[in-house]
């Protein structure tokens, strides 16, 4: 079949996708660069969210890309628990969570009015709506396809059980060895302070009228017709043939969707500022620390953190958040006398900064992390060797296999509790930074750049997308 970009739309080849991401920043925004590309190659996107996330993704285009995606502001209804502007996972506390999803849930008619007006080609949705197939089953006659596009990477699928097993996990410990349907030696069981989460919060859903997270994934699967993951046969060929040969359906990777900062920054004070501090540093000297939107450590593991950049030595610029939205009622703060103890050699950051950007600059030498796929891909981009902690379960499955992998070293923490010290932190960033034993993940993560900063090879995964999406509509 030609190129997709030596098509276009006048003989019939331009396609219809709409996105329906999940409210959580870390799948709005994978959501939106597949669909920057998707405009850019000459298709239609209608990309479908609430007014407030749509507003907040905005800044993130170019003029022109965001005038070219079709934004679909869905009115959210909202849920008496949550607070009246909260729309997406970054504005409430973990524990109201669940109450966003339930709200999440109440886009179905809305958004079965825009299927059935608008006629997309194809849509492609998240883990969340496990409402979705039916609706498509029953609007078959608009000739609506569907995918299950990821966020994550391929080994995530080795938690979900795949339909044709007995689900054998009845209890924590049984997240603790490799799942039986996966035949392969793998680093993704879990440590005991991950799994019981996991079992509590994916598995047995506690409030009254939302269900599990492994039930919502597993209806979404069950009823799509290809799974789009974000990555590539170059760093996990192995879990992306296992997931088509256990699903039965096309696993298409569609990249790892590298970030181009040039796209959209301008000069900022903000970027201004920080860059007069980091050009201030040597070349590869600096711990950039930022475990991102969603993950918020508990005040002990803040404290560990915060005396283990002291006692590393280590110059650091730090992106702190202290909450998640108005109703997170345990701010967090540093230990008393940390910044002025710090100051010559350390910045902490407390509101927004250009990730790509700061990421990019010669005097980052490693990125301390908490280990989530779009930050990781990010990091590898540019080169930049990881030290990991993890805070949610997907996020260890990650930093084992990037560790496996020899790109990021994980702080070593206790198997049951998760608990770490200031001496563990401060000897992980040295390791990594300057030490000998450190020299294979500066090396490797090198090599890996090559893979996830290869642009045109990245585009080719795109382009075999789109050319399977236009043969199958």
């Amino acid at each position: 079949m030609a190129n997709i970009k030596e098509k276009n739309g006048e003989d019939g080849t331009k396609l219809h996708v709409a996105m329906f991401p999940w409210l959580a920043f870390g799948h709005l925004v994978p959501h939106l660069e597949l669909s920057k590309i998707m405009v850019q190659k000459g298709h239609i996107v209608s990309f479908i969210s609430t007014p407030r996330n749509i507003d907040r993704l905005l800044p993130r285009l170019p003029e022109d890309l965001s005038t070219a995606i079709n934004f679909v502001k869905l009115p959210f209804p909202g849920h008496n628990k949550l607070p009246e502007d909260a729309e997406a996972t970054i504005d409430v506390p973990f524990h109201l969570v669940s109450y966003l999803k339930i709200a999440f849930d109440g886009l179905k008619n809305p958004l079965t009015e825009f299927l059935e007006s608008s006629k997309p080609d194809w849509l492609l949705q998240d883990f969340a709506p496990y409402w979705l197939p039916p609706i498509e089953t029953e609007s078959t006659r608009l000739g609506i396809k569907n995918g299950f596009f990821t966020a994550f990477n391929g080994a995530s699928f080795g938690i979900l059980k795949p339909s044709g097993f007995k689900e054998y996990r009845t209890s924590p410990e049984d997240f603790l060895t490799k799942p039986k349907w996966v035949p392969f030696q793998t680093p993704i069981p879990f440590r005991l302070f991950e799994s019981k989460p996991i079992f509590e919060g994916l598995m047995h859903e506690s409030t009254e009228g939302n269900i599990p997270d492994l039930d919502r994934s597993t209806g979404v699967i069950d009823g799509c017709d290809i799974i789009i993951v974000r990555s590539c046969n170059e760093y996990e060929a192995e879990w992306l043939g296992l997931i088509q040969e256990l699903y039965g359906k096309p696993v298409i990777p569609v990249g790892v969707l590298p970030p181009k900062p040039e796209e959209r920054f301008k000069n900022t004070d903000t970027w201004l500022s920080i860059k007069k501090w980091l050009d201030s540093r040597k070349p590869n000297s600096v711990v950039y620390v930022s475990f991102g939107s969603e993950a918020k450590p508990s005040q002990t593991e803040l404290n560990a953190i915060a005396l283990g950049l002291e006692l590393s030595g280590l110059p650091f610029f730090w992106v702190l958040r202290t909450g998640r939205g108005p109703l997170d009622t345990e701010p967090l703060e540093l230990p008393e006398g940390f910044e002025e103890r710090t100051a010559e050699r350390g910045m902490v950051w407390r509101g927004w900064v250009e990730q790509l950007r700061t990421l990019n600059h010669e005097s980052i030498g490693l990125l301390l992390t908490h280990a989530g796929w779009s930050t990781m891909i990010e990091a590898v981009r540019f080169a930049k060797p990881m030290v990991m902690l993890a805070f949610v379960p997907d996020q260890g499955l990650n930093a084992r296999v990037a560790e496996e992998k020899e790109i990021g070293y994980m702080i070593p923490r206790d198997e049951t509790t998760g608990s770490f010290t200031k001496e563990d932190v401060a000897k992980s960033l040295r390791l990594v930074m300057e030490g000998e034993e450190g020299k294979v993940y500066r090396e490797n993560v090198k090599d890996m750049k090559r893979v996830f900063g290869d642009m045109d090879q990245q585009d080719r995964y795109v382009d075999s997308f789109l050319d399977y999406l236009v043969a199958h509509r």
